[in-house]
């Protein structure tokens, strides 16, 4: 039995053809692999975008705050008895300092959910007898301060009614300060002043 192997450029077309495909597959493989290596630096390049990308978040937000954060809330709760069988009266006296360098706008301050400041006045004096101005305070002048009163109470509830004061700022975004110093932007049901 013998075999036929055919003729020889048979042969040399089939030798080509395999170190062909070899080659190809050669090239395919090295294709791959810089597709994967190309995958993996637009990965890190996204990361690294997203990275700065908070960055200028923060920064903006940063920026954003950079007013109402100069903004100083002092309360002060006090108590009177005008006479030794009267009942003691108690109120709040909130100090509103504007350290930065620009004025803010609707100034006022509430009291628990239900109390906003009765007046307000320019003064050092924290008794209430300084220049007397509207409530909500249209405009506090920068490095400016004020005084807000509450309504007084008979009934114990105005120590739990803590202040807490709402202003807008230069850039037009209203703000919520409390007694703890937290300055968060007021929710917009809180926008109204």
């Amino acid at each position: 039995m013998s075999i036929d192997w055919g003729d020889a450029p048979t042969w040399v077309a089939g030798v080509f053809a395999a170190a062909a495909a070899y080659y190809t597959r050669g090239m395919l493989k090295s294709q791959r692999q810089q597709i994967d290596e190309q995958r993996d630096f637009i990965a890190e390049q996204a990361a690294n975008l997203e990275l700065e990308r908070s960055e200028f978040r923060a920064l903006a937000a940063e920026r954003r705050q950079a007013q109402a954060a100069k903004i100083r809330m002092e309360p002060k709760s006090k108590q009177d008895r005008p006479g030794p069988n009267d009942p003691w009266t108690e109120w709040w006296m909130v100090h509103i300092q504007n350290r930065s360098a620009e004025p803010v706008h609707d100034v006022v301050v509430r009291f628990g959910e239900a109390h906003t400041a009765l007046s307000a006045f320019h003064g050092n004096d924290h008794q209430g007898r300084g220049v007397q101005l509207g409530v909500p305070l249209p405009v506090l002048a920068r490095e400016g301060t004020a005084w807000f009163k509450s309504s007084s109470s008979t009934d114990g509830s105005m120590p739990n009614a803590h202040p807490v004061v709402y202003f807008t700022d230069n850039e037009n975004v209203r703000w919520r300060l409390d007694r703890y110093g937290d300055l968060v932007e007021a929710p917009p049901e809180q926008n109204a002043g």
